[in-house]
């Protein structure tokens, strides 16, 4: 019975292990993007977002057909500062997310955004594909669908 109950106990703190979540100011992603080596996804979301969490189910499912191609794919969430670290993690967990988690510690978009891309106006899901060796870089402003998302990364591959 005491065996059972440690299995049993050992399986819940495993299940509640809270995801890893990277704090992180945009200057210093800013600089994680430019000196990046490889295909880079960065995908800019949040736990309100429905249209976020509908696409990053197909944006890990694709990004892990291409993993011998090197692609990373970055969840970058823009929750509020009180989601951080528990609530995105927790919700991280739940929703199956196994990108690397960031959340941005930035407040005004005004600032944050043309850092990322001049274009960007704030509004989420934002996805920015970039791969610095082969000079691709391509902002999308809006939710992507799953054979969207597979032909940019062909793309990004390819050029």
């Amino acid at each position: 019975m005491r065996i059972l109950l440690f299995f049993l106990l050992c399986s819940w703190t495993v299940a509640r292990a809270q995801v890893p979540v990277q704090k992180i100011r945009i200057g210093e992603l800013h600089e994680y993007i430019a000196r990046s080596d490889h295909p880079l996804i960065v995908n800019f979301w949040a736990t309100f977002c429905a249209p976020c969490n509908k696409e990053i189910p197909y944006f890990q499912r694709t990004v892990a057909r291409y993993k011998d191609s090197g692609v990373e794919l970055i969840l970058v969430s823009l929750d509020l500062p009180d989601y951080y670290p528990v609530k995105i993690g927790d919700f991280a967990r739940k929703q199956g997310y196994t990108a690397r988690l960031m959340w941005l510690n930035e407040t005004n978009a005004d600032y944050f955004c043309p850092k990322v891309d001049t274009g960007w106006t704030g509004g989420i899901p934002s996805s920015l594909f970039i791969d610095n060796k082969r000079h691709y870089r391509r902002f999308f402003d809006r939710q992507l669908t799953e054979p969207q998302v597979e032909l940019e990364i062909k793309k990004m591959l390819s050029e």
